[in-house]
């Protein structure tokens, strides 16, 4: 039996016709390696069957024979499982190279639908790049404080440094909070 693997993998049959007829020719190769094994078998456990069938052959001693009959047996072997080998690695690369394909149309489809999602999140003409404070790029900066000018209101919670900038007070620090030591704690009242 003579396997064609370019026809199995061209590119010019969908991929469809390709699955079918990777798919009816392992089973073809499965049900030859069952059939195989029955008779392999039915020799090996049926000694008058095993002899019939030594006995069809050329006029040769009975150990010469057997030892044909059990050579040939091996070389149908080997040739079915190596023919069963290529079956499924043929099919496995073929259900492989599937799944990439549609695995990479899958992900087109997630970038056309990001970037339709995109354009009709953000208006035309609106900027929609920030900087970590929350302006947008086209923004001017904020004036400089002066120096010895507050940069804005002082919370309870924190000072402010000499070049005018706020550094908060953590809780770990802030004796009107309840966990620290009690001799730091100021009276309630």
């Amino acid at each position: 039996m003579t396997v064609y693997p370019q026809l199995l993998v061209n590119p010019y049959i969908s991929p469809s016709t390709n699955f079918f007829a990777m798919l009816a020719l392992k089973r073809i190769v499965t049900v030859a390696v069952m059939v195989y094994l029955l008779l392999a078998l039915l020799f090996v456990l049926a000694p008058a069957v095993r002899t019939t069938l030594m006995d069809m052959g050329s006029g040769l001693s009975v150990l010469e024979k057997e030892r044909s009959f059990y050579y040939t047996l091996f070389l149908i072997g080997a040739g079915l499982l190596a023919l069963h080998l290529i079956t499924e690695n043929l099919d496995s690369v073929l259900l492989r190279r599937s799944v990439s394909q549609q695995e990479n149309k899958i992900n087109e489809l997630k970038a056309k639908l990001y970037d339709h999602q995109q354009r009709a999140a953000t208006p035309v003409g609106v900027p929609s790049a920030r900087t970590i404070d929350g302006r947008t790029l086209n923004e001017p900066l904020p004036a400089q404080p002066i120096q010895g000018q507050a940069a804005g209101p002082v919370s309870a919670t924190e000072y402010r440094t000499p070049d005018h900038l706020p550094n908060p007070t953590f809780p770990q620090s802030d004796p009107s909070l309840t966990n620290t030591p009690p001799a730091e704690r100021p009276p309630l009242a």
